[in-house]
């Protein structure tokens, strides 16, 4: 839960940091935009982090990355209304769901217990024989 809660806050930031000047493009120039974009985005990494460091604990980094997805996909949605003044369209939810199914396949099937995941590995040997034209390949 804390975890959840630490990326809900940092996903605040990062919005606001991302798209937040959108609202205010005739009075900021693109430097302060940047600026006030990047003072935004410093605290925003103080919530990201030790997300990610308490989230790795119980989830895999896939699991972890997916939930951020849907957690930056609910404030942004929220943001673009109500800030930003947006609707948000038919497509956009119907995209969102697909997200929503993503949330599914990643967390819905767990490893076997005591079952390691191990690398899949290429190995490339040359064929060695014998050319057409009599050279050895």
């Amino acid at each position: 839960m804390k975890t959840i809660a630490l990326l809900t806050l940092s996903n605040v930031f990062m919005t606001f940091a991302w798209y937040g000047h959108l609202k205010h493009k005739a009075t900021l120039t693109i430097p302060l935009a940047i600026l006030v974009s990047w003072l935004i985005a410093l605290p925003e990494y103080c919530f990201q982090v030790p997300a990610n460091r308490l989230g790795s604990e119980s989830m895999t980094t896939p699991q972890l990355k997916i939930l951020q997805e849907v957690i930056t996909l609910l404030v942004f949605s929220v943001f673009s209304v109500w800030y930003l003044g947006e609707k948000i369209r038919w497509n956009d939810c119907v995209g969102f769901l697909f997200i929503l199914g993503a949330v599914f396949f990643v967390f819905a099937f767990k490893e076997p217990s005591g079952a390691t995941v191990k690398p899949v590995a290429v190995v490339v040997k040359p064929e060695v024989g014998v050319l057409s034209d009599g050279g050895v390949r």
